[in-house]
């Protein structure tokens, strides 16, 4: 039992164990976002290699990544299962996602770059809301820390920010002159 204010707290006709089996689906659901963030990302990196924006990139494609490793731990650490079909979902939703029509039959456009940060953008704010979602959980269960989602709530927002910026450059390159 957990000496936390509220840990008895539940929703009128809700089980003890509903809340658990809600908390795993929602985790499961974020896990599949972070795969397709993750990918999502490192493809943009990749198909901009040797530019400013995959510079400015790289790092916040190596964080999202570092932050699904601890998603996966935070899940552990609850005994929360990992649903794989939802991994491989995320996954194909995200390869899908690059059949998206850019303007041009053979190579990328400069819509195509604005497309994936406006999705990358939006992967972070689900994100956050995710570790915002968690941080009210670990003020009532002890197996989370508090400080680590503050951490990862913070970097989060700062890869909002940063995103942000390298959309509105990339909307202003793509349709200057519109």
């Amino acid at each position: 039992m957990s000496n936390r204010p509220g840990s008895e707290t539940r929703h009128p006709g809700q089980s003890r164990g509903e809340g658990s089996a809600f908390l795993g689906i929602y985790l499961n659901d974020h896990l599949a976002g972070a795969t397709a963030g993750t990918d999502r990302a490192r493809h943009l990196v990749r198909s901009c290699e040797g530019s400013p924006l995959a510079a400015t990139l790289g790092p916040i494609a190596a964080e999202i990544a570092e932050d699904r490793a601890s998603l996966i731990r935070i899940m552990r650490r609850l005994g929360i299962p990992v649903r794989h079909y939802k991994v491989y979902a995320g996954r194909a939703a995200e390869r899908m996602g690059r059949l998206k029509s850019n303007g041009r039959l053979v190579r990328r456009s400069p819509l195509s770059t604005l497309w994936e940060l406006e999705a990358l953008w939006l992967g972070v704010a689900g994100k956050a809301a995710g570790w915002e979602a968690l941080r009210l959980v670990a003020d009532t269960d002890e197996r989370l820390d508090p400080r680590l989602l503050d951490e990862l709530l913070e970097r989060a927002r700062r890869q909002q920010s940063t995103l942000e910026r390298l959309r509105r450059e990339q909307a202003g390159a793509a349709f200057q002159g519109a």
